[in-house]
């Protein structure tokens, strides 16, 4: 049996003069089918309806049990493969195959006896706003008949429909996103406050309740271009139909009537069209040109910035000199440069907070500075001045060589582990705290104590030394003051002189002379 429309259209060829014959090719049909419906009046087909909606069907009788199966599953469309499988586990052989549940369960809905439920789709549609307020994001893909595959980039201003468009011949990754941002907003000549994206794993990890979480790299360019976003919620694309719009404008306008060989005749071409039909052509919707509105919409944009994500191009750097202190100037601040760029000419590239210097010829990147807030000042980074000219093991047996006691050996050694990525600039300060001790016994003693008190650096050794050096040097100063005191005392005492009676000198002279009588 065929339904009404099918009827309709055999009865419109027939009035129209056609035979069975061309109604069987032109409309596919049996050639029997056509002639039972050929020569059918509009009443007996609706009769003959009736009496099939009456007739019974083989799923009559597992009627109650479909509709009770829908109910169980909030009358939700389902796979008709899982409700004949369903039906087939519980009532083991079926009175007919897929096909007729099928007819049946189409039979029931119009009948009115099987209502699926309507779930609105939650949606906003963004309203008309004023120039430079909002840019829309989006993606498409387009495959050529030779086989070669385009990913489709596509912009647009949501005010003057200004479109940008670019495409690239491998999968988007984040930075290619973030690259093909910033050329179009060199072409927009500013930047949007407000950015339209779906959510893209490109740059949206997740939307946690309404909390959204971009991509380490997306986050970061957000920021320092100072953008606002307006994420889609799934199933909304009436939230950037305006680029949507675009994308499916560029595949069948564009793309669908050429066939490019290579990626670089195609961005050629798209590039010509961008400015000739694109945006040269009025826009239906605004009866403006957007090449023309985009003239008021550029007042309203913001800036351009620079960008982390460009500083190894060759787009927006500048040349300066290096002094002879090894250092260049920006914006009244003095920042470091290796000491072997003295008067060499270098190039720069800053963003918002960060000042990138590169080598002019090879394009290396020579240093990095954080930006400084004030004037006047001198930013340095100490490795800049550092002598790499001999290697590190040299360094290290030149320290060791110092000192020939065991636990210096160990003490370089925990340092060596302990600052394991500045044993460099350790063994360098060691050469010129330690080449000359006053007190080798004295250093021992600090070598020891640090070894003990799991200090290892070298500014720890020197302040200990420095300690105990002091310690000894009171210690030596007490004891001198002590005997001083001594001999000052001594000094000032009148000697004890023994003292023998006349009577006793008398004698001795008396024994004398008598003797000599």
């Amino acid at each position: 049996m065929v339904n009404k429309k099918m009827y309709r259209r055999i009865q419109d060829l027939k009035k129209k003069g056609y035979g069975k014959s061309q109604i069987t090719d032109r409309l596919k049909l049996d050639p029997a089918t056509v002639r039972k419906y050929f020569h059918m009046e509009p009443e007996e087909y609706t009769s003959y309806l009736s009496t099939t909606s009456q007739r019974r069907k083989h799923f009559d009788m597992y009627e109650d049990e479909i509709l009770s199966l829908y109910k169980e599953n909030q009358n939700q469309r389902l796979n008709m493969s899982a409700v004949y499988d369903f039906l087939e586990e519980k009532f083991l052989q079926l009175p007919s195959g897929e096909k007729s549940l099928r007819n049946y369960i189409h039979h029931l809905e119009n009948a009115r006896k099987l209502q699926y439920a309507s779930k609105p789709r939650e949606y906003q549609k963004v309203p008309e706003l004023p120039y430079g307020k909002q840019m829309q994001l989006d993606f498409g893909e387009y495959k050529f008949r030779n086989g070669l595959k385009l990913y489709i980039f596509g912009t647009l201003l949501s005010t003057s429909r200004f479109k940008y468009v670019s495409i690239q011949d491998k999968p988007f990754k984040t930075l290619h996103v973030i690259h093909h941002l910033l050329d179009c907003f060199d072409y927009f000549g500013g930047i949007p406050e407000e950015l339209v994206i779906d959510q893209d794993s490109l740059m949206v990890v997740d939307e946690n309740y309404g909390d959204i979480i971009y991509t380490k790299q997306f986050k970061v360019f957000l920021e320092e271009m100072d953008l606002k976003m307006f994420v889609c919620r799934k199933a909304d694309p009436e939230s950037k139909g305006k680029v949507e719009n675009l994308i499916k404008y560029v595949k069948y306008n564009f793309l669908q009537v050429r066939n490019f060989e290579d990626i670089e005749t195609a961005r050629e071409s798209l590039r010509k069209w961008l400015s000739r039909r694109a945006n040269g052509k009025i826009c239906q919707s605004t009866r403006k040109v957007p090449l023309l509105a985009i003239e008021e919409e550029r007042q309203h944009l913001r800036p351009l910035r620079n960008s982390i994500y460009r500083k190894d191009s060759f787009v927006g750097r500048q040349q300066r000199t290096v002094s002879e202190k090894s250092c260049i100037m920006f914006e009244s601040n003095e920042y470091s440069v290796p000491t072997e760029y003295r008067q060499c000419i270098v190039e720069i590239y800053t963003t918002d907070e960060q000042l990138y210097i590169f080598d002019e010829c090879s394009g290396n990147e020579l240093a990095c500075h954080k930006l400084s807030m004030e004037t006047g000042k001198r930013v340095i980074d100490k490795s800049h001045f550092r002598s790499n000219s001999r290697s590190v093991n040299e360094l290290e047996r030149e320290i060791t060589e110092l000192f020939d006691f065991e636990a210096w050996k160990i003490f370089i050694e925990k340092n060596h582990q302990t600052y394991s990525r500045y044993f460099r600039d350790q063994c360098l300060l060691a050469k010129k705290l330690f080449t000359e001790v006053s007190e080798p016994a004295i250093f021992e003693m600090s070598v020891d104590y640090c070894l003990q008190n799991s200090t290892y650096a070298m500014t720890a050794l020197q302040d200990t030394y420095c300690y105990h050096l002091k310690e000894h040097k009171e210690e030596q100063d007490t004891i001198k003051n002590i005997f001083a005191d001594v001999f000052q005392s001594k000094a000032h005492e009148e000697p004890e002189v023994s003292q023998r009676s006349i009577h006793e000198y008398e004698d001795v002279i008396g024994s004398r002379v008598g003797g000599a009588e």
